[in-house]
């Protein structure tokens, strides 16, 4: 992964013109590929009908048309990994964060917990699970791959959330539980 110092705030993402910007259709919706022309900067899946870059003609160039096939092939349950160079901007905290993601496997699994351990901050779920749900680039940084100590899924903020996460999980094989009913 690479971060540029030129790399684009996510949270700005949407009402930025993209360089480069491709779609796809996917088993959990429309997925949008914005790249800044030399890596991936953001990956965006579809919610509520709409993507962030709707308005906009596609715009690929070798980076976002790699993804796009790469993506394809994952969701063909062809590809369990992905090759692509990534610019992830924000803190060090985060970046801590989606460096171990990273290196998730496909249908390995951790744990808040356990992510907090591995970046040194044991005792920082709030803020783990604020890394992972700031995660610019889902799927192919997968934070879906995150779950409770006990297997349960406690959110998603990618597509339509728990049910996008659930689909990926299953679709690698991965046992989980959904939220617990509201009391």
């Amino acid at each position: 992964m690479t971060t540029p110092d030129s790399a684009l705030d996510p949270a700005l993402d949407s009402a930025i013109d993209p360089v480069a910007l491709r779609r796809l259709e996917s088993p959990i919706g429309r997925i949008e590929v914005v790249g800044d022309g030399t890596a991936i900067i953001s990956l965006a899946i579809e919610h509520e009908g709409a993507l962030p870059h709707d308005e906009l003609d596609e715009r690929p160039d070798e980076v976002t048309s790699r993804a796009v096939a790469q993506l394809e092939e994952y969701f063909a349950g062809h590809r369990h990994d992905f090759d692509l160079p990534v610019a992830l901007p924000g803190t060090v905290f985060q970046q801590a964060v989606w460096e171990q993601l990273v290196e998730l496997e496909w249908g390995e699994v951790i744990s808040y917990g356990e992510l907090g351990h591995a970046t040194g901050r044991a005792s920082a779920g709030r803020a783990v699970g604020g890394a992972v749900g700031a995660n610019p680039i889902p799927i192919i940084v997968p934070c879906h791959r995150v779950l409770a100590s006990d297997g349960r899924i406690t959110g998603y903020s990618a597509g339509e959330g728990i049910a996008t996460k659930s689909w990926l999980l299953a679709h690698e094989g991965v046992a989980h539980k959904l939220p617990r009913p509201a009391a």
